[in-house]
């Protein structure tokens, strides 16, 4: 009951099978090859134009399986591992075409009846297939192209409207934590606060939480802080983000300033980089029960540098227990193990693995070594424990994933306030490898969380290609350089595809003291595919970039 077709040209499929308007399921290419002694070059121009004809004749959900001899595709998966420019580079080709790989498994003749291995060097001569690979591609979500956005928000029970940072346009308003949430985050938050109440009373704060705050807060340094600048509310726009807003880049600039003149419009206002002022200010108002544990949770969000653990955006949950003064350490050590327990649960449950959660006093905790530590800057002197995982000795790079601090509001009353980063618990107990992922709107992702069920994380894009750039620029004279401008930047314009910025070299010149930068940039995306053209146009948009708003002189 099968179809077979004859000299069918693989870079042109379309001209073969679209007039009957076919769509297919499956396309399977073994062991392509342009033939004699070709080189690894001219196999990837096959396999590129293989993959583009491909994706004008597969199906949506189709797949696309190819199979290459050991070493050939130059993937993690490949035993021995090829050197990266003497391979097909199969992922990167791929990516070229909207491809990513989802599976790769040896290539096993066997299953397939009737196969016969031929064409050695074009001949009727069969090859070695032992260690070959079949390797399994499915469509990319496309890149996002984002618009300027403006969003509305409470603020002192009006509503305004803010535009929102470039970087955060994908972030605002996702409803993770909403009730009809299949999110893992929601999930773990849920689990945390099952656990806290078989210990003490507890109570969700339901009243609306704004996005925004008010003016400098208290010990955070302005650089690190998401500044949004204020427009009058209009009745045409929505509470989320489906009407786009045109605005210039300039606007964006401004918001360091005051651009808004009358009500709130002259004043100050950035989004929040914590929820623990407005648990400290729910406290201040004294309308609490001694022992109950009140919960706020929901994204905070703040400017920092790009590494595995800076969360530009996350999920914070915060647990705050007013207690009678003298019993906070007894406070403290049973909320500190009932977090352990659940944690300890979750991680059971999900992985069969167990995970070391303690508490850290704050005078023996090595701040230095940590890179994820941005989001509790501002309580840095104030904090009395860290709350790590997985710390054989002393906490780690990611290890940190909450603080707690008290305060006493009254001559009897201490408040405990329990920080907690939902994102980085949730990557733990999941095996989700990269904080992007948790945003990623490709479906494949909440599909393995079915009814919010916690599961160990399985990539659907394996081996995603890097790209590595340099840039290097002389600094304006007199101006102090701001790192986390420029990170925040390569973040925007990128669509957070960059992974790495390391400074690589810098240089003064000995006779007018002019200095110079050179920064490495690596790109990686880890849910879509990512291309070498895509990442070469986003450079060069990334050095118009820091040109204009930094001022800096490329070189």
């Amino acid at each position: 009951g099968a179809e077979v077709l004859f000299s069918v040209d693989c870079t042109k499929l379309k001209d073969y099978f679209l007039p009957e308007g076919r769509k297919f399921d499956c396309i399977i290419f073994n062991f392509p090859h342009c033939g004699r002694k070709a080189g690894v070059v001219k196999n990837r121009e096959l396999l590129a134009s293989f993959f583009h004809s491909s994706a004008e004749v597969l199906a949506e959900e189709g797949e696309i399986h190819v199979a290459l001899c050991n070493g050939q595709g130059g993937t993690g998966a490949d035993k021995p591992r090829r050197e990266w420019h003497n391979s097909w580079q199969i992922v990167a080709v791929a990516a070229g075409a909207g491809f990513i790989l989802s599976e790769v498994h040896p290539f096993k003749a066997e299953t397939i009846q009737g196969y016969k291995c031929t064409g050695y060097r074009s001949q009727d001569k069969s090859f070695s297939i032992e260690g070959a690979l079949n390797h399994i591609f499915t469509r990319s979500s496309p890149l996002p192209n984002f618009k300027p956005v403006t969003c509305e928000a409470e603020l002192e029970s009006k509503k305004v409207s803010f535009h929102v940072p470039r970087v955060l346009v994908d972030k605002m308003k996702r409803g993770f934590l909403g009730l009809n949430s299949t999110h893992p985050v929601r999930t773990v938050k849920e689990e945390l606060a099952a656990g806290l109440s078989q210990e003490f009373p507890l109570q969700n704060i339901d009243c609306c939480l704004s996005l925004l705050h008010q003016g400098h807060l208290h010990r955070v340094c302005p650089s690190n802080i998401f500044w949004v600048t204020l427009s009058p509310p209009s009745t045409e726009m929505s509470n989320g983000l489906e009407n786009a807003v045109d605005f210039g880049r300039d606007t964006e600039e401004k918001s360091w300033g005051n651009v808004q003149e009358g009500c709130h419009f002259s004043k100050q206002f950035c989004l929040r980089p914590s929820l623990l002022p407005d648990a400290q200010a729910l406290m201040q108002q004294g309308a609490f029960s001694p022992g109950t544990i009140y919960v706020l949770s929901g994204p905070v969000f703040r400017r920092c540098l790009i590494s595995p653990y800076s969360l530009p955006v996350f999920h914070e949950g915060v647990f705050v227990c007013p207690v009678k003064r003298g019993t906070e350490n007894s406070c403290i050590q049973m909320l500190v193990n009932s977090i352990k327990t659940s944690v300890d649960s979750l991680h059971q449950t999900v992985s069969g693995f167990k995970v070391n959660i303690k508490l850290v006093e704050a005078a023996s905790f090595e701040t230095s070594e940590l890179d994820d530590f941005a989001a509790f800057e501002s309580q840095l002197s104030e904090i009395q424990y860290f709350i790590c995982k997985d710390a054989p000795g002393s906490c780690g790079k990611g290890s940190c994933v909450g603080v707690i601090r008290t305060e006493l509001i009254s001559s009897e009353v201490v408040v405990v306030f329990a920080s907690l980063n939902l994102d980085l618990l949730t990557m733990s107990i999941c095996g989700i490898p990269d904080w992007r992922m948790l945003w990623t709107s490709d479906t494949r992702f909440l599909h393995q969380f079915p009814g919010g069920e916690l599961r160990l994380f399985k990539s659907f894009s394996l081996y995603p290609p890097s790209y590595v750039h340099d840039v290097s620029f002389w600094l304006p004279d007199g101006e102090q350089f701001d790192e986390v401008a420029f990170h925040t930047i390569a973040r925007e314009v990128s669509g957070e595809t960059v992974v790495s910025v390391q400074l690589i070299d810098t240089f003064q010149q000995p006779q007018t003291g002019r200095k110079s930068l050179c920064y490495r940039l690596t790109f990686q995306s880890c849910d879509r595919a990512l291309s070498s053209r895509e990442v070469a146009e986003t450079q060069q948009q990334f050095r118009k970039e820091i040109s204009r708003v930094l001022r800096v002189t490329l070189r």
